[in-house]
C-alpha cells in the first residue's frame, strides 16, 4: 500500500500596500449623491491612514510602496499621510518611495517633503529633484475694482487682517508682507528639518540642495536626496526580491486594506462593543442654517448642522469623547459663536472635546476650536486670525458702465447702509467700525478665557494675525503638533481608554435623512447638508439677478 502523500501548505504571499497618488486623495468624504458618484473611486485620506496603521501590527503585510505622482494636494496631507508612513517604517516594514520626478519644470519641495518619510526613496533616472522651497502668491484686486467702477468700503480689525486688503490696497502692507513671510519661512523650517533628519543630513547640507535646486537625478544621489535610481518596474522587482516569496507579492491599496479590515465579522463584532471616539467634521466657510455640500464658494459648515450633530452626541452613552475635525477659513461671528456654545455644551457632559485641525482654522475655524479641552495641529496649519473684518463693495459706477441703471428706493433711517449701490455716509461708518470693535472685544475675551491666557498677553497674538501650527504651539495658541489621529489618540487617553479599544465614528446623516423633512432642530435630518445651488444660479445671484427661475423676486430684493 503506497503511502498517502500529505498535502502541501503554502505559505501565503506577503502583501505589499500600495499608495498611489496619481489621482490624489479626498481629504473627506463627498456629502451629496452627485459627488459620491463623481468621486466613488477616489481613495480618503482617512482611509490611507488607517490602512497604513493597521498594517503595522498585520504580520501579512511586509510593506508600503508610496508612488508619488503628482504629490498630496497640501503640505497638510503630507503631514498626515507622513506620520502614518514614518510609524510603519518605525515598526520595522518597508517603506519605499518611488517618484518619475518631484516637480518636471515645476514645485516639488512637498512631494518630495513626503517621500523622505520612508526609509528608502527612488527617482526615475530621468527625473529631477525641484527642492526650491515654497512660495506664496497674494492677489491684491484693488486696481482693477478702480478699472471698473467699484468702490471697496471694508474696515478690518487690526492690521494683519489682510483678507480685506485684497480689496483695499493696490500693494502689500508691511505687516501684511511680515505675516506672509513668516508663513513661507515656517514651513520652509518644518520641511528642511524634516529632511535632515529622515535623510541623516545635516541642516547645512539640505540649506545647501535647496539652494541649488532643481537638482537632476545623478546629483540628488550624491547630494544624498535620493538612496536610488530607477524605473517603476525596477522596484517592484526590488521589493519582491527583498519582501517576497521567490517572485510572489500580493498587492493592495491602502485605503482597499483598511475598508477589507473593517468588513472582516470578527471585526464587526468587535467594533459594536467597543467605546466610540466621535469624530465631528467642520469644514468649509462657517455660515448661520444648514450645512451645504459645496458649489461656486466651496462646503459650508452650518452651525444648525453642526450643532444638531454635538446634540446627538449628548445622549449617546456610547461616546466617551470627541473630536471636531475642522478645516475651515472661518467665515460667519455669530454662526461661530453659536457652535462655540455647542461645543461648550458637550464639554459640561464631561466627555473631553479634541480640536483636530487640517489644512486651516482661522478666524471663525479658530473661533470654534478654541473652547476644546486641547487643540492640536499639523505643523503648517494655518491658524489664529484673531480679528474681524466687513464692508461692502459699491457698484452702482461698475453697473452704470455696462448701461444698468439700479436705484434704491428705501424706508427707515438706516435701510440704505448695507446697500451695495450707495457708500456708507459718515454716521453708517462709524456704526460699522463700532461693531468691528466690538465683535473685536468678543473673540478676543473668549479666545483669552477659553486657553486660560490674560488678555494682555493674547492681544498682541490676536490683530487678525494668521500663523502656521508650529508658531501657534509656541504661542500658545494650541496644546501640540499632530493630525487627525493624535487627536484621536489624544481624546481616547483622556477619556482612560486605549487607541486600539475605540471604534471612531463619524456622525452622519444617511441618504433617508437628506430627503425627509427634519422632526425637529435635534432631529439627524437637521443635520443633513442640504442641496445648493447650481453654479449658473450662484454667478446670477452674485451679481444680483434672480437665478432660481421667472417666479424669483428680481433684482435680489433684500430687507435691509
Amino acid at each position: 500500500m503506497k503511502p498517502v502523500p500529505l498535502p502541501v501548505v503554502r505559505a501565503k504571499p506577503p502583501l505589499l500596500l500600495e499608495v498611489d497618488l496619481s489621482r490624489g486623495l479626498a481629504d473627506a468624504p463627498p456629502t451629496d449623491p452627485v459627488s459620491a458618484l463623481r468621486r466613488r473611486h477616489l481613495p480618503l485620506l482617512s482611509d490611507t491612514v488607517a490602512g497604513l496603521r493597521r498594517a503595522i501590527d498585520d504580520g501579512d503585510v511586509a510593506g508600503v510602496v508610496l508612488l508619488v505622482g503628482k504629490g498630496p494636494a497640501s503640505v497638510a496631507q503630507a503631514e498626515e499621510l507622513g506620520a502614518a508612513l514614518a510609524a510603519v517604517a518605525a515598526s520595522g516594514k518597508s517603506t519605499v518611495a518611488f517618484a518619475e520626478s518631484f516637480g518636471e519644470a515645476g514645485p516639488g519641495t512637498i512631494p518630495y517633503y513626503l517621500a523622505v518619510h520612508c526609509d528608502q526613496v527612488w527617482l526615475q533616472p530621468s527625473g529631477s529633484v525641484s527642492f526650491t522651497g515654497v512660495a506664496l502668491d497674494v492677489t491684491l484686486l484693488r486696481g482693477l475694482l478702480d478699472k471698473v467702477g467699484a468702490r471697496p468700503m471694508v474696515g478690518q480689525r487690526h492690521e494683519f487682517k489682510s483678507a480685506a486688503d485684497a480689496l483695499t490696497r493696490t500693494e502689500l502692507t508691511e505687516p501684511h508682507r511680515e505675516m506672509t513671510q513668516r508663513l513661507a519661512d515656517s514651513v520652509v523650517e518644518q520641511v528642511q528639518a524634516t529632511v535632515a533628519r529622515n535623510r541623516r543630513l545635516t541642516a547645512t547640507a539640505v540649506a545647501a540642495a535647496m539652494a541649488a535646486a532643481p537638482l537632476p537625478a545623478t546629483e540628488a544621489v550624491t547630494r544624498g536626496l535620493v538612496d536610488r535610481l530607477g524605473y517603476r518596474d525596477e522596484v517592484y522587482a526590488d521589493l519582491r526580491g527583498r519582501l517576497g516569496h521567490g517572485d510572489e507579492l500580493r498587492l493592495l491599496f491602502a485605503h482597499r486594506y483598511a475598508k477589507k479590515q473593517a468588513a472582516r465579522p470578527v471585526e464587526q463584532a468587535r467594533a459594536r462593543r467597543r467605546p466610540v471616539v466621535a469624530v465631528v467634521p467642520i469644514r468649509g466657510a462657517i455660515a448661520s442654517g444648514r450645512s451645504r455640500p459645496g458649489g461656486l464658494t466651496g462646503p459650508v459648515a452650518g452651525s444648525d448642522s453642526v450643532g444638531a450633530v454635538l446634540r446627538q452626541l449628548h445622549d449617546d452613552d456610547a461616546v466617551r469623547a470627541v473630536v471636531l475635525h475642522i478645516d475651515s477659513p472661518g467665515g460667519s461671528y455669530v454662526a461661530s459663536d453659536a457652535i462655540r456654545r455647542s461645543v461648550l455644551a458637550l464639554r459640561d457632559t464631561g466627555r473631553p472635546v479634541i480640536a483636530a485641525m487640517g489644512r486651516v482654522a482661522a478666524s471663525g475655524g479658530y473661533f470654534v476650536a478654541m473652547p476644546a479641552e486641547r487643540i492640536v495641529a499639523l505643523p503648517s496649519t494655518l491658524t489664529g486670525s484673531i480679528g474681524v473684518l466687513a464692508g461692502k463693495i459699491v457698484v452702482h459706477e461698475t453697473l452704470a458702465r455696462l448701461g444698468v441703471n439700479r436705484e434704491t428706493i428705501s424706508s427707515g433711517p438706516q435701510a440704505e447702509m448695507f446697500s451695495t449701490n450707495l457708500p456708507y455716509d459718515d454716521n453708517q461708518w462709524q456704526r460699522l467700525q463700532d461693531w468691528l470693535d466690538a465683535v473685536y472685544a468678543d473673540f478676543t475675551s473668549k479666545a483669552a478665557a477659553d486657553r486660560g491666557m490674560p488678555l494682555g498677553q493674547l492681544e498682541p497674538l490676536a490683530r487678525g494675525r494668521v500663523w502656521t501650527g508650529a508658531d501657534a504651539l509656541e504661542r500658545g495658541l494650541i496644546d501640540a503638533l499632530g493630525g487627525l489621529e493624535h487627536a484621536i489618540r489624544l481624546a481616547s487617553r483622556l477619556a482612560g481608554l486605549q487607541r486600539n479599544a475605540v471604534q471612531v465614528r463619524r456622525p452622519h446623516a444617511g441618504w433617508k435623512d437628506r430627503i425627509r423633512p427634519p422632526q425637529s432642530t435635534d432631529s439627524p435630518a437637521a443635520a443633513a447638508a442640504y442641496s445648493y445651488l447650481s453654479p449658473s444660479e450662484e454667478l446670477l445671484r452674485l451679481l444680483g439677478a434672480p437665478g432660481t427661475g421667472v417666479l424669483s423676486l428680481p433684482w435680489d430684493l433684500r430687507l435691509h
